[in-house]
């Protein structure tokens, strides 16, 4: 031990590229912003007609570029013409966030083959299809790359009403595990963020009778509420920096702690009793 101080820890992603999949708002926004913020530039998507300009008109108040590149993830076969034409155009890409998703809450009976092949084309095999391409610029430019896919405690853990959602999520989880594997040889880390409940829109149109729902969700959080998107975006910019660059094949969840608590015994147990 030298008693000098090490190189420190370093969170910034300065001079490399992003692109960030459903950018439009909510956590996609968050993390094209916290990237942008770290010191990226930001190649933005989400559907064709899904208004991008306020999240790239954050992403330039910090100085960055932003490019504003619409693709419907939904339509595998695309992606990888789109990837090529992205790093044609604007260069070697160096970090890829698979955040786009969609949902919708049905009962396992209701589901039919085409709301099921939507939700796992765009929440599975546009990670995939996305992430295969991206690696094999990445592979050919020779960049030690970041791919980050966004999952769910729900990759972990069921709720009713999501059987689709459910499996994509957690095929996206062992996805993440098996491409790690393949692409370390590379330089490339491949891994996963688990956001519990986000206040965000995608599940704004469910079924559901919402005010007791929200409350008794929040009674099953032990932190006692929702994150904000933005709570989650510091995992995203900790994988794409180089103070993750030892971290793969793995997953950071952020979920208020529910995944911990098999049942809310707590709040049926006596109050804590003085022990000084």
């Amino acid at each position: 031990m030298t008693g000098e101080p090490g190189p420190g820890v370093d969170f910034t992603v300065t001079g490399r590229t992003a692109l960030v999949t459903g950018a439009a708002g909510g956590l996609g926004r968050a993390f094209a912003v916290a990237l942008a913020a770290a010191g990226a530039d930001v190649v933005l998507t989400d559907r064709p007609g899904v208004d991008l300009a306020e999240t790239a008109a954050l992403v330039r108040a910090g100085g960055r570029t932003a490019w504003i590149r619409p693709i419907d993830l939904s339509e595998p076969a695309a992606l990888a013409g789109y990837v090529d034409g992205v790093r044609a155009e604007i260069g070697p890409l160096h970090i890829l966030v698979n955040n786009a998703g969609t949902a919708a809450l049905e009962r396992f009976n209701e589901i039919t083959v085409a709301s099921w092949r939507r939700v796992l084309a765009v929440n599975l095999d546009a990670v995939f299809f996305l992430s295969q391409r991206v690696a094999e610029h990445m592979i050919a430019d020779r960049v030690a790359g970041r791919i980050i896919a966004v999952t769910s405690k729900n990759a972990h853990v069921a709720e009713a009403g999501l059987a689709h959602y459910n499996a994509s999520k957690a095929g996206v989880d062992l996805l993440v595990q098996s491409l790690a594997v393949e692409l370390a040889p590379h330089g490339i880390t491949v891994n996963a963020v688990a956001p519990g409940m986000v206040e965000t829109p995608i599940d704004g149109e469910f079924p559901l009778d919402r005010e007791p729902f929200e409350a008794a969700y929040r009674e099953r959080i032990p932190l006692g509420r929702y994150a904000t998107p933005d709570e989650c975006a510091g995992a995203v910019v900790f994988l794409a920096s180089p103070a993750a660059s030892y971290v793969t094949g793995t997953r950071i969840v952020v979920d208020g702690g529910v995944l911990a608590d098999q049942l809310p015994r707590l709040r049926y147990m006596p109050p804590y009793r003085n022990s000084r």
